[in-house]
């Protein structure tokens, strides 16, 4: 961790945040201080040499404003995360650890705002983001008390400069702050910078500064202030704004700098009128607040060649729309200035302009049986990183019907129990697009019933798995299983707009059985003939990166598994369509030959509270202790592997395998942890009969065997552990073919279905649905005024809420003050 603090004439201060870095619940030798001296022209860099010989000292010939300080600093720094703190500032003990375990979350998590109150503890700095609509961002509550309800994790636009945390490799990518700006709003500008590259802001109210918040633009002149805060918010919303939102906001942006300008210098925009026969002489004195107005807009137009490069970079390498960026603006009907001329000018402009309507979004509703927590099976990974894709462009909640932790997200989260048809039905009149897995629809009424536009996510063909999972239930009960799953799946089928299956073997067996169905019918194929608009394929996807481990797992840790032991590695849990005992058998066999040679199965108890421990489970490891390799050769994890901590095991595996049995389930199965497998680039072992054997064989990732040939298992694991010529070819294969299941490609089919999303043609024509296209078919609330009585009312309900009898009396202070000085 690097802490960049900027000094400039202010170095008591700066001693004494050097001070507070010092009491953190953070390990010393983790922590690299750098101070820039930002040229105060006295004995500032001296002073600190003496006071703080152990922090890293930068001394810049010129003052180059905070944004240049800072990129300073950075550049000094080599720490992986960057801790921007504010010179005159001081870090609870838990700053730091609190923003690193967010960042442990997850690596789309690029930033971490920290809480800021002031010095004292009483009085809110920073506790979130808001951005107007004409560019100038602001901290709601800013100087009130401290409001009473808990604090929460959540997203944000941007964070403030005096306390907030950047990945290294992610400030790189943005080019820092940018020094054109040199103070205010370039926390702004890179905070929405970051969003529209596809990272993560996330407030996290555990990592708590306090800051003193001197006024230091008082000895320069507070229309110097003014100016920098208009020019530099121009400056903010030309990069950042998409090309539709800029056409409409840059002119009404423009008019209203120039309003505020005469408002500021209380200046009678009619005094030219030749009827008004005023005074005809050459000049007139204007006030500086009106002039700083004027000369940040011609700035704004001097630096335009500039900026139109910046923009041109910033927009080609968006991946996040404005559209769903609007959310974190939060209220962009915020005048920011309080003067009657001005709030007339100001409804006009938003009045003629409509810049503070906010754009259409689709709302997706995601529903999972499967518990979100920190133990994720593979349901649950799978619509997580779906809400995730969809969120860059939508307003997403996500649905579990079996609990979830307190977790952070791009998107809500929110708990359902089945059968609680009253909760899922807000959630659905509240949805445009609902995407939903497993028995969702079977469970509620009101998705049976809902009009929506339904995508059916049918990547696991449940009624060909109960053909297994149900075998050992008893005739009855096995015949009651398999035909559950199949009118379930039926019922989706005859109803969904859209479906998802997992392989091209998949989406065959799914269109028989849609025609079956009477789905496969002219309305449908009409403007489809591949009907890929019906049903596509999309598969479980991995992420773009492995990660380098964080701790030792089981070489060297677990008794009976060896530093340097071969180590292979069953990712997933154990069921009864899998075979572990053949498996078993050949690690036994080839354990006589290879003493170092280490089987791992990761997952025995599922996360979901619903999921039995199977039979095979108890069956395998009896085998493996009547084989003698238990806890020698063969070990089981008891529980179930956390999803962050997956990357651990998998990194320290030398092989992958997966073994099962020749089935109908087989041939129509998609194993996700053959996925893993390829995140991780581990040579593979599998047996023959589905999607992923043909890829291994065709694509060279490793061997695939006879299903039950325990030989020519115990020969293939040979191959893949100790012929180093091999699995180094394998890792090169892998290396090539893992692209095309990263879930930014693999998810396109849905992604591209809810940007312009539908009902089925045939659902249509038979009436069974009315047509429908998402958002587009919202009203929009109209507007009400800024100021004047029903805006006070707002205004009043709204702070005795979120602050209580405190803030509204000092809000009444503050508007007599201003009406009556």
């Amino acid at each position: 961790m690097s802490v960049v603090l900027v000094n400039f004439r202010g170095t008591d201060d700066t001693l004494e945040a050097i001070k507070h870095l010092g009491l953190l619940d953070w390990p010393a030798d983790r922590l690299e201080i750098v101070v820039v001296e930002n040229a105060s022209g006295d004995d500032s860099a001296a002073r600190i040499r003496a006071g703080a010989p152990h922090v890293k000292l930068v001394e810049s010939k010129s003052n180059l404003g905070f944004a240049g300080g800072c990129n300073l600093g950075v550049k000094a720094s080599t720490g992986e995360y960057i801790a921007l703190l504010n010179n005159d500032a001081k870090p609870d003990a838990g700053w730091v650890r609190a923003a690193v375990d967010r960042f442990a979350e997850s690596p789309s998590v690029g930033a971490v705002a920290s809480r800021v109150l002031d010095w004292d503890g009483k009085l809110v700095d920073y506790i979130g983001s808001a951005m107007t609509w004409f560019g100038q961002g602001y901290k709601p509550l800013t100087a009130q008390p401290v409001p009473n309800q808990p604090d929460r994790v959540h997203d944000v636009l941007f964070g403030t400069g005096s306390a907030m945390f950047v990945r290294r490799d992610v400030y790189d990518a943005l080019g820092g702050f940018d020094e054109r700006y040199f103070m205010f709003f370039e926390d702004v500008d890179l905070g929405w910078r970051l969003n529209l590259a596809g990272y993560r802001f996330v407030y996290e109210p555990a990592s708590l500064a306090y800051h003193k918040h001197h006024a230091s633009m008082s000895a320069f002149g507070s229309f110097k202030e003014s100016y920098l805060l208009e020019r530099n918010a121009l400056f903010t919303q030309y990069k950042n704004l998409g090309d539709e939102a800029l056409a409409e906001a840059l002119p009404a942006t423009l008019a209203l700098g120039i309003r505020r300008a005469v408002a500021r210098g209380e200046l009678d925009s009619t005094a030219f009128d030749l009827r008004k026969g005023a005074d005809d002489g050459p000049t007139m004195e204007v006030s500086k607040q009106t002039i700083a107005g004027v000369f940040a807009i011609d700035q704004f137009v001097e630096q335009l060649p500039s900026l139109q490069k910046s923009r041109a970079e910033i927009q080609a390498s968006r991946v996040v729309s404005d559209n769903r960026l609007w959310t974190l603006f939060g209220d962009t009907d915020a005048p920011s200035f309080q003067n009657d001329h001005y709030l007339e000018g100001y409804d006009n402009l938003v009045n003629a302009f409509a810049v503070t309507q906010p754009p259409q979004v689709n709302r997706v509703l995601i529903i999972t049986g499967d518990p979100l927590g920190a133990k994720m099976a593979g349901p649950a990974i799978r619509a997580w990183n779906m809400a995730e894709a969809l969120a860059k462009d939508n307003l997403v909640t996500l649905v579990t019907l079996a609990g979830a932790e307190d977790l952070s997200a791009p998107f809500a989260i929110a708990h359902v129990r089945p059968g609680d048809d009253r909760a899922m039905k807000k959630l659905e009149r509240e949805s445009d697009v609902i995407v939903f897995q497993g028995l969702a629809m079977a469970l509620f009424e009101s998705l049976r019933k809902s009009d929506k536009i339904i995508v059916a996510d049918i990547y696991d063909p449940m009624h060909l798995e109960q053909l297994e999972q149900g075998r050992e239930q008893g005739a009855v009960q096995w015949e009651k299983q398999v035909g559950d799953a199949t009118e379930v799946l039926n019922e989706q089928l005859l109803r969904g707009d859209f479906f998802l299956c997992a392989s091209e073997r998949q989406r065959h067996f799914y269109l028989g059985q849609l025609a079956a169905l009477g789905r496969i019918n002219p309305a449908n194929y009409a403007d489809d003939p591949d009907l890929t608009k019906l049903i596509s394929v999309v598969p479980f996807g991995l992420n773009p990166e492995f990660p380098a481990q964080t701790k030792p797992v089981l070489k060297g840790v677990l008794p009976g598994i060896g530093a340097d032991d071969k180590l292979l590695l069953w990712s997933g849990g154990l069921y009864n369509w899998f075979d572990p005992k053949t498996l078993i058998r050949a690690v036994a066999r080839l354990s006589e030959t290879h003493d170092n040679v280490r089987l791992f199965f990761q997952g025995t108890k599922h996360p979901h509270p619903g999921v039995p421990e199977m039979g095979i489970v108890a069956e395998s490891r009896a085998l493996a202790k009547e084989l003698g390799v238990l806890d020698s050769a063969v070990f089981f994890n008891d529980s179930w592997v956390d999803y962050a901590e997956r990357h651990n095991y998998l990194g320290e595996a030398d092989a992958g395998v997966s073994t099962h049995y020749d089935h109908v389930e087989t041939t129509f199965s998609f194993r996700t942890r053959i996925l893993d497998y390829l995140w991780a680039s581990l040579p593979m072992v599998v047996t023959e009969g589905d999607h992923f054997a043909e890829l291994i064989a065709a694509e060279k990732l490793g061997v695939v065997v006879p299903p039950t040939d325990e030989i020519a298992l115990a020969d293939a694991l040979e191959k893949v552990l100790f012929d180093e010529k091999f699995a180094a070819s394998t890792r090169r294969n892998i290396s090539r073919v893992r692209k095309q299941y990263e879930w930014q490609s693999v998810l396109a089919p849905l992604v591209d279905f809810v940007a312009a999303p539908s009902h089925a043609a045939d659902l249509v024509a038979s009436g069974a649905v009315r047509a429908s296209s998402g958002a587009a078919e919202r009203r929009v609330a109209p507007r009400t005024r800024k100021h004047g009585l029903r805006h006070d009312v707002s205004l009043f309900v709204h702070y005795m809420r979120t602050g209580g009898p405190q803030v509204v009396a000092k809000k009444v202070k503050s508007r007599l003050g201003r009406r009556f000085k």
